[in-house]
């Protein structure tokens, strides 16, 4: 059946197979790793640590990778992705005295480097299988595989918590390394062997994007991203469990099905935008849902500060904090590949993503510093709010600086 498919759509299925196996063992072993060393006694502090080379290593990840993948092409960034994932969890297949915290921090680094590889190939693919004058199917193709992504990145904690109940930590690590291995043969037998490789190969100071356009994108997403890790990634779990009392089942299936749903979401975004038919995104339709994404973090801090109740405002706040983010992630998305250049496209769409990786890690540094600063509770939730809504102001007007024409004709 795939053989009878146009080349462009075999290799699209193939990336998008590719990228979602990644996604959904990522998703799982950021679960594992939580629960697991949770249980054993490790401290929330030391747990967020494990972490942090993971988001570090892909700043780095993003702008090198670009640069490789114009070189060596993007199946090998993408084939390279793959077995590092493999390794980071080899690594964690060691004796249970070796799983120190450096020890784990440098799986997760290996982690963070394998997962920004794969995803920098899988979005700069996508650019080289659609005919340049068809930007309402880039926008399609780009929101399906960015929206997929984050519904399996979902997913995929539910399957973390499942395999460590019923295999327990080594073994669900190691049906996951094989269960990767075996994908990884597969994209060595059916990705195109150039696909990505420019034709003129970039010099090392041709890593930062000369694109003003492309520029002013990067410089929104950091904001973008900022704004939602900033209040998302600590200071939210926390007030469910600490304040509301929830359990870490409710908090963790709760965060999951959030996830999902947003994925979701971006997905149909061409729909929710009016421009799953001719018309494709331009950066008026950028500026437009910033604003309106703006208004929703400051809204939840206004309900929680006048004494409205906490589990309605966040859950309900949540819901629609979601769905616009959702659009506005995926507007992104489509606008990066579209701006990019088709010659050595991973070269602009990896340093856009480093700019996605440093907001998460301001967001994430931002949102334990302010929870902790403001006193917790109710009152470091809003500070952290606040910070969201005034970042994301911040992208509004920096968004007012793309180009209010879409590139490429509306065909789709």
């Amino acid at each position: 059946m795939l053989a009878r498919l146009a080349p462009e759509l075999r290799q699209y299925l193939v990336v998008t197979g590719n990228y979602w196996a990644f996604t959904l063992t990522d998703g799982a072993l950021r679960m594992l790793v939580v629960l697991h060393f949770h249980g054993l006694g490790y401290s929330p502090l030391e747990i967020a640590l494990l972490f942090l080379f993971y988001e570090i290593f892909g700043v780095v990840t993003n702008l090198l990778g670009g640069w490789l993948g114009a070189h060596v092409g993007l199946n090998r960034t993408m084939q390279v992705g793959l077995i590092l994932q493999v390794l980071a969890l080899a690594m964690l297949l060691v004796p249970a005295a070796w799983l120190t915290v450096p020890w784990v921090m440098a799986a997760q680094a290996l982690s963070g480097i394998a997962k920004d590889l794969n995803k920098m190939s899988a979005k700069s693919a996508i650019k080289l299988l659609v005919p340049k004058d068809a930007q309402g199917t880039l926008y399609k193709w780009v929101a399906l595989l960015t929206g997929s992504k984050n519904a399996l990145k979902g997913a995929g904690f539910f399957l973390g918590g499942v395999l460590l109940m019923t295999l327990g930590f080594a073994g669900a690590v190691a049906a996951m390394a094989v269960a990767l291995s075996l994908v990884w043969l597969l994209s060595l037998l059916l990705l195109k062997q150039e696909l990505g490789r420019a034709k003129q190969k970039p010099r090392f100071r041709d890593l930062l994007s000369k694109s003003p356009a492309i520029n002013v994108l990067s410089a929104a997403r950091l904001c973008l991203f900022g704004a939602r890790d900033v209040w998302f990634v600590v200071a939210l779990p926390v007030f469910l469990s600490q304040s509301l009392g929830w359990n870490h089942t409710q908090t963790g299936g709760f965060l999951a099905l959030w996830v999902i749903g947003y994925g979701l979401v971006q997905a149909l975004a061409p729909r929710i935008t009016g421009s799953a038919g001719r018309g494709v995104p331009d950066g008026r339709a950028a500026t437009r849902w910033a604003a309106l994404l703006t208004l929703l973090p400051g809204a939840i801090a206004l309900g929680l500060w006048w004494g409205m109740d906490p589990a309605t405002a966040l859950v309900g706040g949540l819901l629609l904090f979601g769905a616009v983010f959702a659009v506005n992630a995926s507007l992104h998305s489509y606008l990066i590949v579209s701006y990019a250049d088709r010659d050595g496209v991973s070269l602009d769409v990896g340093f856009y993503y480093m700019s996605n990786a440093l907001g998460r890690l301001l967001g994430t540094l931002l949102s334990g510093w302010l929870f902790q600063w403001a006193g917790q509770g109710s009152a470091g939730l809003q500070a952290c709010l606040w910070v969201s809504a005034a970042l994301l102001c911040l992208a509004t007007l920096i968004s007012r600086g793309l180009p209010t024409r879409p590139c490429g004709s509306a065909r789709s």
